[in-house]
């Protein structure tokens, strides 16, 4: 599972997760827990004769679509309060038609933690002198105001090797993109964050992000900073992939194609 995006977004996420389909069968489900996707991965699957799927969701935040994603699945008997707009709303949600074994896990990339190599590199390509430069980690954010807490204790975990190399200044923000009232609060800590930075030392804004730089160049318009990459292309984010695969096949007891479990 991927949230998707523009043709080139998508593209990264269908190259990321190439190497896995010469050892397992792989589907791509786009969408916020979108249950059309969802079902038309799980049924390209059923059609190959799987009957255990491991489910990867790359998302930032573990807990992003999790209750939706849970109660399509029938991972979870109750549906969720608040409906991903994909889904068309709570009345037209229902369990998934499916005989598959699924399961899933907890945490999100932001919880991975060789991404923090990932964050150093693309600061790498932009940094000249590190001790005149200040580094903008900015993520999308969640609505809830504990999910997001923890989201932002896990970015600033993953921004811990950054602050060892010698930058001015680390900083992390999420932007709540999606929750109005939120969000204009956040683009307005971002934009006097890298407007006061910016007017004596570099700022490199790194998007945390699964690829580009999205919406954040409208967020940061017309002020000095220099623009990032997102986390795609990038070999640990393929290794990410399939060690979380790995592990839920291991977890479960299954028999899979990915790795011994008694190396992990």
């Amino acid at each position: 599972m991927a949230h998707g995006g523009s043709d080139e977004w998508n593209a990264a996420i269908a190259t990321a997760i190439a190497p896995l389909r010469d050892k397992v069968p792989v589907a791509l489900a786009l969408g916020m827990a979108d249950p059309v996707t969802l079902q038309a991965g799980l049924d390209s699957l059923a059609a190959r004769h799987v009957g255990r799927v491991a489910l990867v969701r790359l998302f930032v935040s573990g807990a992003s679509f999790r209750h939706q994603t849970d109660y399509l699945l029938g991972l979870r008997p109750d549906p969720p309060r608040d409906v991903a707009r994909h889904a068309g709303g709570e009345s037209h949600l229902a369990p998934l038609r499916h005989r598959l074994s699924i399961v899933t896990h907890a945490d999100g990339i932001a919880d991975f933690a060789a991404v923090a190599r990932v964050l150093s590199e693309r600061a790498g390509e932009l940094s000249s002198d590190p001790s005149a430069e200040v580094v903008l980690v900015l993520a999308h954010g969640v609505g809830d105001d504990d999910e997001n807490a923890a989201l932002t204790q896990a970015l600033e975990r993953a921004v811990a090797p950054l602050r060892a190399e010698g930058y001015g200044r680390v900083h992390v923000e999420t932007l709540r993109e999606d929750w109005s009232g939120k969000r204009e609060a956040a683009e307005a800590r971002v934009r006097a964050f890298v407007e006061a930075e910016g007017a004596h030392r570099r700022v490199l804004v790194l998007p945390f992000r699964l690829f580009g730089f999205g919406p954040y160049a409208e967020v940061v318009a017309g002020l000095r900073y220099e623009e990032g990459g997102g986390l795609l292309p990038h070999p640990l984010m393929n290794a990410w992939i399939e060690s979380t695969a790995l592990r839920l096949f291991c977890d479960e007891g299954w028999p899979n194609p990915l790795g011994d479990c008694r190396a992990r």
